[in-house]
């Protein structure tokens, strides 16, 4: 973990492994932090806690089960220089095997929920119902959920975390095309035919606005396209166009899975189901400047306004439709309906919180990544934002979560919220012993501070949050960080059989979450 030198490097955690709570402490031995103050009974009844994963990072056995490539097999396989460590995900942490020893870990964690995502492609190889269903895909996913559900722990499925079948890349360029808007209504009907008497909770996609802007901004993730003055090693692409379009296929891919559940299934499955969105917190550089203040609320905009003004009003925020003109696309009239209202809940992605100021308009090229005109910044006067994470866009900011929620609450009529990832990384050290490797204080210091806030704002402010949960299960494959990085509650040992081990932080959401 990298740590900013403005604070105590030197802390430690004491650890009282017989009730397991946890006392932070500085180096003058001065307890600031006392972990027993907050427990599950610190939040509503029926309040969820679980833990996260996606398909991809976890599930492993790429060319088993019957199962069709991804773009991001096919983007980690073709491009091993876009992933730091040149990984991929044939393997990754083999839950496709070990669900049942995942699940076993699970419960013995007293959580109520798991949070995974289905892989499109497991269960339609070729993307579409026309080139055949995968029966050995469908097996899989009801077996996990069969076990999840023996165990008393709900699932909460996710339809889509960014692995488009190749074979609909190849086709017609994927989420490039309006044509599938309809292959996806048919994979997400299939779904919710197959699993909707077992899953109470759905959301159609996952932080779509990564999705676009790394997969078709900068290229760093998949499919990598992004223009070529970028000078990205890009696989073609246009930065000003193609994450707008993306987005909008995928607000439309969203609205048809919403319609047809409405239609088909939400009444006699009662189930509820939405869409996970991220962002950060944007705070004005200076809270003197109108300058600054207007910037950070542009940013906003250009991260989470871009999806749930359209999920709210109809259309995309006067921002974006000011400063991108023409090449920000236009809902009709029956898709503004459609995509309008189409949530029961929204799941919320946070991290972290930047620092917001104004950026002079380009001379270049126009690309997403330049037209909201703002910069950010994780410092102010040379002094961070709080205690950097392993990863560079990760710094602690808890507070971010309460204005955040705030503000979502008074602009967005209090929708009901899952917080849906939470979470902070670790460097992947192997001079680590396993017994070092498994004290992850840092977390539980992470974890607390933000159910402080996220207590708070639902007890003094009345924002309609209905469950946490913590990125990531275990440790997992890190998208283009591969497995640099380790965000999990449960460490696996890369090196030694996948073998699961419960770190500190797990141990203590366990004693959080006893009954």
């Amino acid at each position: 973990m990298a740590f900013n030198g403005y604070f105590i490097v030197s802390l430690f955690a004491l650890i009282l492994v017989s009730s397991f709570k946890v006392t932070f402490t500085d180096a003058a031995g001065s307890s600031f932090l006392d972990t027993d103050f907050l427990n599950r009974s610190s939040f509503p009844q029926g309040f969820i806690f679980g833990v996260g994963s996606s398909a991809f990072q976890f599930e492993g056995a790429a060319k088993e089960g019957g199962k069709g490539p991804s773009i991001w097999d096919t983007f980690t396989h073709d491009h091993p220089e876009k992933i730091e460590d040149g990984s991929n995900g044939d393997v990754t942490v083999d839950q496709y095997h070990r669900y049942k020893e995942d699940v076993g870990i699970m419960k013995d964690m007293n959580l109520d929920s798991y949070r995974f995502s289905i892989s499109w492609p497991r269960i339609l190889p070729k993307g579409k119902i026309s080139g055949g269903i995968n029966g050995e895909g469908i097996k899989y996913y009801h077996n996990l959920i069969d076990e999840l559900l023996a165990n008393g722990i709900k699932p909460f499925v996710t339809l889509f975390h960014w692995d488009v079948p190749q074979a609909l890349e190849d086709e017609y360029g994927g989420f490039l095309s309006s044509r599938i808007v309809n292959d996806f209504q048919d994979y997400a009907n299939l779904c919710f035919k197959e699993y909707g008497k077992k899953v109470k909770l759905w959301t159609t996609l996952n932080e779509p606005h990564i999705f676009s802007t790394s997969g078709y901004a900068s290229g760093t993730f998949a499919p990598g396209r992004c223009s070529d003055w970028l000078k990205q090693n890009c696989t073609g692409g246009d930065s000003s166009t193609e994450p707008y379009l993306v987005s909008h296929n995928l607000l439309l891919a969203h609205a048809a899975a919403i319609h047809i559940y409405r239609t088909k299934y939400q009444a006699s499955d009662n189930g509820k189901i939405g869409i996970t969105l991220n962002t950060n917190w944007f705070i004005a550089l200076s809270e003197n400047s109108t300058h600054d203040i207007k910037a950070a609320r542009r940013s906003l905009d250009f991260q989470f306004g871009w999806y749930m003004e359209p999920l709210t009003k109809g259309d995309y925020p006067k921002n974006m439709r000011a400063l991108v003109g023409r090449r920000l696309p236009r809902f009709t009239s029956e898709q503004a309906k459609l995509v309008n209202g189409s949530f029961d809940f929204i799941g919320l992605n946070y991290y972290s919180s930047n620092y917001a100021f104004p950026a002079p308009p380009t001379n270049g090229e126009p690309s997403y990544q330049t037209d909201s005109l703002t910069n950010s910044s994780f410092e102010r006067n040379g002094r961070p934002l709080g205690l950097r994470a392993a990863s560079f866009w990760l710094y602690f900011y808890p507070k971010g979560l309460r204005d955040l929620l705030i503000h979502i609450k008074n602009k967005y009529n209090n929708p009901l919220i899952y917080i849906t990832e939470n979470g902070m990384s670790e460097f992947n050290d192997p001079t680590l012993s396993l017994d070092e490797a498994l004290v992850d204080t840092y977390r539980i210091d992470y974890h607390y501070r933000h159910l402080f806030y996220l207590r708070y704002v639902i007890e003094e402010h009345g924002v309609n949050v209905r469950g946490y949960y913590p990125w990531s299960f275990s440790d997992n494959l890190e998208w283009s960080s591969g497995f640099t990085l380790r965000f999990g509650l449960v460490f696996v040992d890369f090196k030694n059989d996948l073998k699961r081990h419960q770190k500190v932080s797990a141990k203590w959401y366990k004693n959080f979450l006893k009954k």
